[in-house]
């Protein structure tokens, strides 16, 4: 029997829940795509837009796009406002990326937040992701993810937290939370 051609189809993959993980499961995916010559980039609705974490760092040393571009922790901003259009000034540059064509691989990091404080809607995201091109994949990260997005997504995958180091006191580690 022949072999037929492999087709590629673009998925909706979301990587939620209260467990550490999200965004690591994202990179892995991005720097895999990537050893395989695909085009990728990672946008980051919380990270400061000044992180210069493990990522980012092994990022510019390859070439990858990553780009962070909030202000930090929602939880602990001091103008809330100014953190809501950072996520809404992004979201904008992600739809342009979503249609761009320059990619095959997109990860909108930590989008659920902005999602799930009405900052995006929820409707105008699933719009975009049926708009983007049929082999680009989209992988969304965050907490929470909103039920239309995770009943959209093709691939949903909750993190569950059984035991952290924080709760022993042991504060972030460099390579492994950052």
């Amino acid at each position: 029997m022949p072999r037929t051609r492999r087709v590629r189809q673009g998925l909706v993959i979301v990587n939620t829940g209260d467990g550490k993980g999200k965004t690591s499961a994202a990179l892995g995916v991005l720097f895999r795509a990537w050893g395989r010559g695909m085009r990728v980039g990672m946008f980051q609705f919380i990270k400061h837009a000044s992180a210069n974490c493990g990522e980012h760092q092994a990022a510019r040393k390859i070439g990858v796009e990553i780009m962070p571009y909030g202000d930090g922790f929602t939880w602990l901003s001091k103008d809330l406002e100014a953190t809501k259009a950072l996520a809404v000034e992004l979201w904008a540059i992600c739809k342009g990326k979503l249609q761009s064509g320059d990619y095959d691989v997109l990860i909108f990091d930590e989008i659920t937040y902005p999602l799930q404080y009405g900052w995006i809607p929820v409707e105008d995201v699933l719009n975009a992701l049926r708009a983007r091109p049929p082999a680009l994949h989209v992988i969304m990260t965050g907490r929470n993810a909103p039920p239309g997005l995770v009943e959209f997504a093709d691939l949903v995958t909750e993190m569950r937290e059984i035991k952290h180091p924080f709760q022993r006191g042991i504060q972030a580690q460099p390579g492994i939370e950052f």
